[in-house]
């Protein structure tokens, strides 16, 4: 006897099968993603030394130590050093997340998570989120640190919620660059050390500390590339004054940009190496 195999009638009955996950399930995995790195920080609450010890120890030093050969008194220094010291503290803390992704690709974890049914961007989002409490508290620290020393913001209390916003959205943008470091580098000490080598040179720059037109010609002109830069401009205009000026449009800008172009390109990264 001969089997005869026969065709389904109709093949549009047969489920069709797609790796392609849908937005709101990339969203949810992302926060799912996002409460992991809350339990390793509850789990391991050291890894918010520097979100907590570092903003007070910078925020005193700098205050005494500069106030005033700046700007004569220390009163008259704070309006500038605490916008600057709030985008230093919390930029440097970004550079944190591509050293723990860097750890968690070492220890096997990633690849744990590439085999999951999810997005391939939700194990990056949810660490870069998760990272945005710890922008957060920096911020808190910072200003209640600032309040204590003397320092009162002339744009109330509308301009230091609205500076502390555009420092966190602006800071979650740039740690998508780091990413990428993270995911690229050999290991977290390297990760680390690139990471500061960058970010150092731009923050103190940057006129965090000091007015930039006491600065070298030439390092004016690069502050003008210096996202930094506008960021600490933004951050004093929305905190001394509540004023909304061009610094801010260019701060927001930049971020979609570093977003829209370092994200990509993290990803296919991540795939490759994780």
């Amino acid at each position: 006897m001969t089997a005869v195999l026969t065709a389904p009638a109709h093949t549009d009955d047969i489920a069709q099968v797609s790796d392609r996950v849908g937005l709101r399930e990339t969203i949810s995995t992302s926060f799912t993603m996002a409460y992991r790195g809350l339990l390793k920080i509850k789990h391991n609450p050291e890894q918010l030394f520097d979100v907590t010890v570092q903003p007070i120890l910078f925020t005193a030093l700098f205050t005494y130590i500069f106030g005033g050969a700046i700007s004569g008194s220390v009163d008259s220094y704070l309006p500038v050093l605490i916008p600057g010291i709030l985008v230093q503290t919390v930029v440097l803390t970004s550079v944190v997340t591509g050293t723990q992704l860097r750890e968690d690709m070492d220890k096997g974890v990633f690849d744990r998570f590439k085999s999951l049914p999810i997005a391939r961007v939700s194990a990056l989002a949810g660490a870069l989120l998760a990272d945005m409490v710890r922008y957060g508290i920096a911020s808190t620290l910072t200003i209640i640190v600032g309040l204590c020393l003397g320092y009162r913001p002339g744009g109330g209390f509308a301009g230091v919620i609205a500076a502390c916003l555009v420092v966190v959205v602006c800071s979650f943008a740039i740690s998508w660059v780091w990413a990428l470091v993270g995911v690229t580098g050999k290991s977290a000490a390297s990760v680390q050390g690139v990471s500061m080598m960058v970010m150092f040179p731009l923050t103190f720059m940057s006129g965090a500390f000091a007015p930039v037109s006491t600065m070298p010609g030439w390092m004016q002109a690069i502050n003008h590339a210096n996202p930094v830069y506008y960021m600490v401009n933004t951050c004093r205009d929305l905190m001394n004054a509540n004023v909304y000026s061009s610094d801010l449009v260019w701060s927001l800008i930049g971020s979609l940009v570093v977003v829209a172009v370092f994200a990509p390109l993290t990803v296919r990264a991540y795939m490759r190496r994780a």
